[in-house]
């Protein structure tokens, strides 16, 4: 039986935790929870007491009933630490490292994954201060489920809103779930590449490596050792993972297959580019008095061709970012570049693909076909793994 510390914040959506817990406790975890004051002034704490069987923490400074340092022996206590909801308050202390409550210290007190759901108004989770903060936390490992979109409380839409009770519980059973992929080595690529025309200038895409990054720390999570090869992004390291940085395409090309004969999985999630100046100016080009410049270009390597041509045991993803005709091309390419399977996406739409929080992929392997909802990208990353360890046990006994 897993140890769940359920740290509750003050917002509207508390009632929601109460369900939470109540189904935590029916799926068999042990729950304890702490709520802030706050959340006290919404759902009391005697609610969460008749639901989980377990008093509820509420003062730091309260007599106990036993001796025992309340925020030191909940920190151990706990197998996974579920903050639901999360206010951009108790995210910024968090992040920041404020411990001025029995859930704040808690926090920092424990060595087990923290899971947060947060829950705001649009705006200030929108706020640049929130999106920062939620940045510092994810590099350091925390986990993240939510926030959905729909009414808030405030009578607006928006992004915001608690994720469904299903989906924080789902997320739990994973993280507690047996590490599927402990024993495997991974490489993922992610981001960009730049094909240098002077020192001034280069080509490049709009891919910002959400996705890479998100597939890289999800293995990580599942218990792969990962080593990320990276094309320029602005994304922390997800920790647990290997970064190595690269520019080029022919970076790219010769870190991967350095690092490819060590490897079970790869997943080539990076947007390298096709395309480089065939001549490579040391100087400025200026503008002068010509009124066009006609660049020469010639492809770069395809690393994923040449995965294909080496591979023995490894399984090897492709991704396949499209405008159009997203099936064929992807089944195309699965089958000439001598990939295992191919993640499709579309590109050119506001929800998806570059830059985008979100992605609509569709999952392609020689057995079939699978088109998956509009879902977060670490969302996409979960199922893509689960669908890659699947791969590798059907591999595996045969």
């Amino acid at each position: 039986m897993k140890n769940i510390l359920l740290g509750v914040t003050g917002g509207i959506a508390v009632y929601k935790a109460a369900d939470l817990a109540s189904k935590l406790r029916q799926a068999g975890f042990k729950v304890q929870v702490v709520m802030t004051r706050s959340a006290a002034q919404f759902v009391a704490p005697l609610t969460f007491r008749e639901l989980t069987g377990q008093p509820v923490h509420l003062d730091m400074f309260a007599e106990p009933k036993n001796w025992q340092v309340e925020h030191i022996s909940l920190a151990r206590w706990a197998d996974l630490f579920v903050v639901a909801p999360a206010t951009a308050n108790i995210i910024a202390k968090l992040a920041n490292g404020i411990a001025d409550d029995l859930l704040t210290t808690t926090a920092l007190a424990t060595t087990a994954q923290l899971l947060i759901a947060p829950a705001m108004n649009s705006q200030m989770y929108l706020h640049p201060a929130t999106q920062a903060n939620l940045e510092v936390l994810r590099s350091r490992g925390v986990q993240f489920v939510g926030p959905a979109s729909g009414f808030l409380a405030c009578g607006e839409e928006g992004v915001g809103r608690l994720a469904p009770v299903e989906e924080i519980l789902a997320k739990i059973e994973e993280l507690l779930a047996p590490k599927e992929l402990s024993g495997k080595r991974v490489l993922v690529t992610a981001g960009p590449t730049r094909e240098a025309i002077d020192p001034f200038r280069f080509l490049s895409n709009y891919s910002s490596g959400k996705m890479g990054y998100a597939i890289a720390q999800t293995a990580a999570h599942l218990g792969a050792e990962v080593v990320l090869i990276s094309g320029p992004t602005n994304l922390p390291c997800p920790q647990g993972v290997q970064r190595i940085s690269v520019e080029s395409a022919a970076e790219m090309y010769q870190a991967v297959l350095h690092h490819f004969p060590n490897v079970d999985v790869v997943v080539k999630a990076a947007a390298v580019s096709d395309w480089q100046s065939a001549a490579y100016s040391p100087q400025k080009l200026k503008k002068g008095e010509q009124k066009e410049l006609v660049l020469k270009l010639v492809p770069t390597p395809d690393i994923l061709l040449e995965l294909g041509k080496r591979k023995g045991k490894q399984l090897i993803v492709g991704f396949a970012a499209e405008t159009g005709n997203l099936e064929e091309y992807a089944k195309e390419k699965l089958l000439a570049k001598g990939a295992d399977l191919i993640v499709a996406n579309p590109i050119g739409r506001p929800d998806a693909g570059f830059g985008s929080e979100t992605n609509q992929v569709t999952v392609i392997t020689r057995q079939g076909t699978d088109s998956w909802p509009l879902l977060s990208k670490e969302e996409v990353a979960r199922r893509l793994w689960k669908k890659i360890a699947s791969l590798l046990e059907e591999a595996e006994s045969l």
